[in-house]
Protein backbone atom coordinates (compact mmCIF):
# COMPACT_ATOMS: atom_id res chain seq x y z
CA UNK A 1 0.00 0.00 0.00
CA UNK A 2 1.49 3.35 -1.01
CA UNK A 3 1.31 6.17 1.45
CA UNK A 4 2.55 9.74 1.61
CA UNK A 5 3.09 11.87 4.67
CA UNK A 6 0.93 14.99 4.73
CA UNK A 7 3.26 17.82 5.70
CA UNK A 8 0.66 20.59 5.45
CA UNK A 9 -0.90 20.74 8.86
CA UNK A 10 -3.51 23.28 9.84
CA UNK A 11 -3.06 24.97 13.23
CA UNK A 12 -5.70 24.26 15.82
CA UNK A 13 -7.82 27.30 16.55
CA UNK A 14 -7.74 28.35 20.18
CA UNK A 15 -11.06 28.80 21.95
CA UNK A 16 -11.56 32.44 22.86
CA UNK A 17 -12.94 33.76 26.15
CA UNK A 18 -16.45 35.23 25.82
CA UNK A 19 -16.40 39.00 25.68
CA UNK A 20 -19.64 39.25 27.65
CA UNK A 21 -18.39 38.80 31.24
CA UNK A 22 -21.89 38.95 32.71
CA UNK A 23 -23.03 36.11 30.46
CA UNK A 24 -19.94 34.13 31.32
CA UNK A 25 -20.50 34.52 35.06
CA UNK A 26 -24.17 33.60 34.70
CA UNK A 27 -23.25 30.47 32.78
CA UNK A 28 -20.85 29.47 35.53
CA UNK A 29 -23.53 30.01 38.18
CA UNK A 30 -25.93 27.82 36.22
CA UNK A 31 -23.23 25.17 35.89
CA UNK A 32 -22.55 25.18 39.64
CA UNK A 33 -26.28 25.11 40.40
CA UNK A 34 -26.78 22.10 38.16
CA UNK A 35 -23.77 20.43 39.74
CA UNK A 36 -25.25 20.90 43.21
CA UNK A 37 -28.54 19.43 42.03
CA UNK A 38 -26.68 16.49 40.59
CA UNK A 39 -24.93 15.85 43.91
CA UNK A 40 -28.28 16.00 45.68
CA UNK A 41 -29.61 13.46 43.23
CA UNK A 42 -26.71 11.14 43.95
CA UNK A 43 -27.35 11.49 47.66
CA UNK A 44 -30.98 10.62 47.03
CA UNK A 45 -30.15 7.47 45.15
CA UNK A 46 -27.81 6.45 47.95
CA UNK A 47 -30.60 6.96 50.48
CA UNK A 48 -32.82 4.71 48.39
CA UNK A 49 -30.15 2.03 48.35
CA UNK A 50 -29.28 2.62 44.68
CA UNK A 51 -25.51 2.64 44.01
CA UNK A 52 -23.97 5.66 42.36
CA UNK A 53 -21.82 5.33 39.24
CA UNK A 54 -18.67 5.26 41.36
CA UNK A 55 -20.13 2.69 43.72
CA UNK A 56 -21.14 0.48 40.79
CA UNK A 57 -17.63 0.72 39.39
CA UNK A 58 -16.24 -0.52 42.71
CA UNK A 59 -18.61 -3.49 42.91
CA UNK A 60 -16.49 -6.67 42.70
CA UNK A 61 -16.87 -8.58 39.42
CA UNK A 62 -17.60 -12.27 39.42
CA UNK A 63 -14.53 -14.45 39.75
CA UNK A 64 -15.96 -16.90 37.24
CA UNK A 65 -13.81 -16.99 34.15
CA UNK A 66 -15.23 -15.63 30.94
CA UNK A 67 -14.66 -17.31 27.58
CA UNK A 68 -13.35 -15.55 24.48
CA UNK A 69 -13.16 -16.80 20.91
CA UNK A 70 -10.08 -15.56 19.04
CA UNK A 71 -9.40 -16.17 15.37
CA UNK A 72 -6.10 -15.86 13.51
CA UNK A 73 -4.41 -16.35 16.85
CA UNK A 74 -0.87 -16.75 15.53
CA UNK A 75 -0.34 -13.41 13.75
CA UNK A 76 -0.74 -9.63 13.94
CA UNK A 77 -1.97 -8.44 17.37
CA UNK A 78 -3.64 -11.74 18.15
CA UNK A 79 -0.88 -13.48 20.18
CA UNK A 80 -0.63 -10.36 22.36
CA UNK A 81 -4.42 -10.25 22.65
CA UNK A 82 -4.54 -13.90 23.70
CA UNK A 83 -2.05 -13.22 26.49
CA UNK A 84 -3.96 -10.12 27.56
CA UNK A 85 -7.30 -11.95 27.69
CA UNK A 86 -5.75 -14.66 29.85
CA UNK A 87 -4.46 -11.96 32.20
CA UNK A 88 -8.02 -10.62 32.30
CA UNK A 89 -9.40 -13.91 33.57
CA UNK A 90 -10.52 -15.55 30.31
CA UNK A 91 -10.38 -19.04 28.92
CA UNK A 92 -9.90 -19.21 25.17
CA UNK A 93 -11.18 -20.90 22.06
CA UNK A 94 -8.61 -20.44 19.29
CA UNK A 95 -9.05 -20.72 15.55
CA UNK A 96 -6.20 -20.91 13.07
CA UNK A 97 -3.77 -21.54 15.94
CA UNK A 98 -0.48 -22.35 14.23
CA UNK A 99 1.84 -21.51 17.13
CA UNK A 100 2.05 -24.47 19.51
CA UNK A 101 4.49 -22.59 21.77
CA UNK A 102 1.92 -19.84 22.26
CA UNK A 103 -0.76 -22.37 23.20
CA UNK A 104 1.56 -23.95 25.78
CA UNK A 105 2.40 -20.52 27.15
CA UNK A 106 -1.26 -19.58 27.55
CA UNK A 107 -2.00 -22.82 29.36
CA UNK A 108 0.98 -22.29 31.64
CA UNK A 109 -0.59 -18.98 32.64
CA UNK A 110 -3.59 -20.87 33.99
CA UNK A 111 -6.06 -20.65 31.11
CA UNK A 112 -8.03 -23.46 29.55
CA UNK A 113 -7.27 -23.22 25.86
CA UNK A 114 -9.28 -25.07 23.23
CA UNK A 115 -7.69 -25.24 19.78
CA UNK A 116 -10.18 -25.88 16.98
CA UNK A 117 -8.68 -27.71 13.98
CA UNK A 118 -9.44 -27.08 10.31
CA UNK A 119 -10.25 -23.42 10.73
CA UNK A 120 -7.68 -21.84 8.43
CA UNK A 121 -10.05 -20.85 5.62
CA UNK A 122 -12.35 -18.09 6.83
CA UNK A 123 -14.15 -17.86 3.48
CA UNK A 124 -15.91 -21.15 4.30
CA UNK A 125 -19.27 -20.57 5.99
CA UNK A 126 -18.69 -23.27 8.62
CA UNK A 127 -15.24 -22.11 9.79
CA UNK A 128 -16.44 -19.70 12.46
CA UNK A 129 -19.40 -21.90 13.29
CA UNK A 130 -16.92 -24.58 14.34
CA UNK A 131 -15.49 -22.16 16.91
CA UNK A 132 -18.94 -21.41 18.31
CA UNK A 133 -19.88 -25.09 18.55
CA UNK A 134 -16.57 -25.92 20.19
CA UNK A 135 -17.09 -23.15 22.76
CA UNK A 136 -20.52 -24.58 23.58
CA UNK A 137 -19.15 -28.11 23.94
CA UNK A 138 -16.11 -27.16 26.02
CA UNK A 139 -17.44 -24.29 28.13
CA UNK A 140 -21.18 -24.16 27.66
CA UNK A 141 -20.88 -21.03 25.51
CA UNK A 142 -18.78 -17.91 25.19
CA UNK A 143 -18.85 -14.27 26.24
CA UNK A 144 -16.92 -12.46 23.54
CA UNK A 145 -15.03 -12.82 20.29
CA UNK A 146 -12.34 -11.06 18.31
CA UNK A 147 -12.03 -12.15 14.69
CA UNK A 148 -9.24 -10.88 12.45
CA UNK A 149 -10.40 -11.03 8.85
CA UNK A 150 -9.32 -10.26 5.33
CA UNK A 151 -6.63 -10.52 2.72
CA UNK A 152 -4.09 -7.90 1.73
CA UNK A 153 -3.92 -7.39 -2.04
CA UNK A 154 -3.28 -4.61 -4.51
CA UNK A 155 -5.92 -3.80 -7.08
CA UNK A 156 -6.33 -0.73 -9.23
CA UNK A 157 -9.67 -0.12 -10.94
CA UNK A 158 -7.68 0.79 -14.06
CA UNK A 159 -6.15 -2.66 -14.36
CA UNK A 160 -8.29 -5.02 -12.24
CA UNK A 161 -10.50 -7.72 -13.70
CA UNK A 162 -13.72 -9.18 -12.43
CA UNK A 163 -11.94 -12.16 -10.91
CA UNK A 164 -9.80 -9.77 -8.85
CA UNK A 165 -12.91 -8.19 -7.40
CA UNK A 166 -14.32 -11.63 -6.61
CA UNK A 167 -11.15 -12.53 -4.71
CA UNK A 168 -11.12 -9.34 -2.66
CA UNK A 169 -14.86 -9.54 -2.04
CA UNK A 170 -14.56 -13.06 -0.68
CA UNK A 171 -11.54 -12.19 1.45
CA UNK A 172 -12.73 -8.91 2.92
CA UNK A 173 -16.54 -8.94 2.94
CA UNK A 174 -17.70 -12.53 2.85
CA UNK A 175 -15.32 -13.39 5.69
CA UNK A 176 -16.80 -10.63 7.87
CA UNK A 177 -20.33 -11.78 7.03
CA UNK A 178 -19.41 -15.36 7.95
CA UNK A 179 -17.91 -14.23 11.25
CA UNK A 180 -20.85 -12.05 12.25
CA UNK A 181 -23.41 -14.71 11.32
CA UNK A 182 -21.62 -17.23 13.54
CA UNK A 183 -20.77 -15.28 16.69
CA UNK A 184 -23.49 -12.63 17.03
CA UNK A 185 -26.73 -14.70 17.13
CA UNK A 186 -25.67 -16.83 20.16
CA UNK A 187 -24.77 -13.67 22.10
CA UNK A 188 -28.04 -12.02 21.14
CA UNK A 189 -29.85 -15.13 22.39
CA UNK A 190 -28.12 -14.91 25.77
CA UNK A 191 -28.62 -11.13 25.93
CA UNK A 192 -24.95 -10.29 26.55
CA UNK A 193 -21.56 -10.33 24.90
CA UNK A 194 -19.00 -8.33 22.98
CA UNK A 195 -17.62 -8.76 19.46
CA UNK A 196 -14.73 -7.07 17.67
CA UNK A 197 -14.01 -7.68 14.00
CA UNK A 198 -10.61 -6.46 12.88
CA UNK A 199 -10.47 -5.08 9.33
CA UNK A 200 -8.06 -2.32 8.33
CA UNK A 201 -7.37 1.36 8.86
CA UNK A 202 -7.11 1.51 5.06
CA UNK A 203 -10.90 1.63 5.01
CA UNK A 204 -10.75 5.18 6.36
CA UNK A 205 -8.03 6.44 4.03
CA UNK A 206 -8.41 5.24 0.43
CA UNK A 207 -5.13 4.91 -1.39
CA UNK A 208 -4.17 4.73 -5.08
CA UNK A 209 -3.53 1.28 -6.55
CA UNK A 210 -5.36 -0.48 -3.68
CA UNK A 211 -8.87 0.66 -4.57
CA UNK A 212 -10.43 -2.79 -4.34
CA UNK A 213 -8.86 -3.42 -0.95
CA UNK A 214 -9.88 -0.09 0.57
CA UNK A 215 -13.39 -0.27 -0.87
CA UNK A 216 -14.11 -3.76 0.43
CA UNK A 217 -12.67 -2.93 3.83
CA UNK A 218 -14.94 0.12 4.02
CA UNK A 219 -17.94 -2.01 3.05
CA UNK A 220 -17.03 -4.53 5.75
CA UNK A 221 -16.92 -1.75 8.34
CA UNK A 222 -20.41 -0.63 7.31
CA UNK A 223 -21.63 -4.21 7.76
CA UNK A 224 -20.05 -4.41 11.21
CA UNK A 225 -21.51 -1.12 12.37
CA UNK A 226 -24.99 -1.93 11.08
CA UNK A 227 -24.85 -5.26 12.90
CA UNK A 228 -23.83 -3.40 16.04
CA UNK A 229 -26.99 -1.30 15.82
CA UNK A 230 -29.15 -4.41 15.41
CA UNK A 231 -27.52 -6.21 18.34
CA UNK A 232 -27.46 -3.22 20.71
CA UNK A 233 -31.00 -3.64 22.12
CA UNK A 234 -30.07 -7.20 23.10
CA UNK A 235 -27.13 -6.26 25.32
CA UNK A 236 -24.49 -7.12 22.72
CA UNK A 237 -21.79 -4.77 21.46
CA UNK A 238 -20.26 -5.14 18.00
CA UNK A 239 -17.35 -2.96 16.96
CA UNK A 240 -14.68 -2.87 14.29
CA UNK A 241 -10.98 -2.12 14.62
CA UNK A 242 -8.28 -1.71 12.03
CA UNK A 243 -4.56 -1.19 12.20
CA UNK A 244 -1.84 0.30 10.09
CA UNK A 245 1.90 0.41 10.72
CA UNK A 246 2.06 -2.38 13.29
CA UNK A 247 5.42 -3.91 14.12
CA UNK A 248 4.54 -7.56 13.69
CA UNK A 249 6.91 -9.92 11.85
CA UNK A 250 5.17 -10.30 8.48
CA UNK A 251 4.61 -6.55 8.10
CA UNK A 252 8.21 -5.74 9.00
CA UNK A 253 9.41 -8.32 6.50
CA UNK A 254 7.07 -7.07 3.78
CA UNK A 255 8.41 -3.50 3.98
CA UNK A 256 12.03 -4.57 4.56
CA UNK A 257 12.09 -3.10 8.06
CA UNK A 258 13.10 -6.33 9.75
CA UNK A 259 16.69 -6.05 8.52
CA UNK A 260 17.12 -2.41 7.48
CA UNK A 261 16.77 0.28 10.19
CA UNK A 262 16.39 2.93 7.49
CA UNK A 263 13.37 1.14 6.07
CA UNK A 264 11.81 1.01 9.52
CA UNK A 265 12.45 4.72 9.97
CA UNK A 266 10.64 5.38 6.68
CA UNK A 267 7.59 3.54 7.97
CA UNK A 268 7.72 5.26 11.34
CA UNK A 269 7.75 8.67 9.68
CA UNK A 270 4.42 7.88 8.00
CA UNK A 271 2.70 7.85 11.39
CA UNK A 272 2.10 11.07 13.38
CA UNK A 273 3.39 9.39 16.55
CA UNK A 274 6.66 8.67 14.68
CA UNK A 275 6.86 5.06 15.78
CA UNK A 276 5.25 1.82 14.71
CA UNK A 277 2.33 0.44 16.67
CA UNK A 278 3.30 -2.45 18.93
CA UNK A 279 0.97 -5.48 18.99
CA UNK A 280 0.55 -4.93 22.73
CA UNK A 281 -0.81 -1.42 22.03
CA UNK A 282 -3.63 -2.85 19.95
CA UNK A 283 -4.19 -5.83 22.22
CA UNK A 284 -4.71 -3.68 25.29
CA UNK A 285 -7.30 -1.54 23.51
CA UNK A 286 -9.19 -4.42 21.92
CA UNK A 287 -9.19 -6.41 25.16
CA UNK A 288 -11.08 -3.59 26.83
CA UNK A 289 -13.77 -3.83 24.15
CA UNK A 290 -14.33 -7.55 24.73
CA UNK A 291 -13.55 -8.23 28.40
CA UNK A 292 -16.96 -7.10 29.64
CA UNK A 293 -15.75 -3.88 31.23
CA UNK A 294 -16.62 -1.40 28.47
CA UNK A 295 -20.12 -2.15 27.23
CA UNK A 296 -21.18 1.38 26.30
CA UNK A 297 -19.44 1.50 22.93
CA UNK A 298 -20.98 -0.23 19.93
CA UNK A 299 -21.43 0.13 16.17
CA UNK A 300 -18.10 1.95 15.97
CA UNK A 301 -14.89 1.59 13.99
CA UNK A 302 -11.66 2.34 15.84
CA UNK A 303 -8.44 2.84 13.84
CA UNK A 304 -5.33 1.80 15.74
CA UNK A 305 -2.70 3.47 13.60
CA UNK A 306 -0.98 6.28 15.47
CA UNK A 307 -3.12 8.89 13.72
CA UNK A 308 -2.34 7.75 10.17
CA UNK A 309 -6.02 7.62 9.17
CA UNK A 310 -6.48 11.32 9.86
CA UNK A 311 -3.41 12.75 8.13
Amino acid sequence: MKEESNKNKHPVEQEKEPKDTQFNQSSRRDFLKKGAMGLAGLAGTAALGMPSGEARAQTPRSEKKRVAILFDSWNHMMPALAREMVRRNHDLVLGDARDEKLVKELRSLGAKVEVVPDTEDQTKPDTFQKLVEHAKDAFGGFDSACIRTGIHVNGSVLTAEGKDLDTVYDGNIRTVFNALRAVVPPLVAQKSGQVVINTSAGAMRPQPEVALYCATRAAANALIRATGLEAAPHGVTVNGTGTYGMAYPSFLHMVGADKDPAKRKEQEDLLPIRRLIEPEDAASFVATLIDGSATGMTAQFFPIDGGWSFM
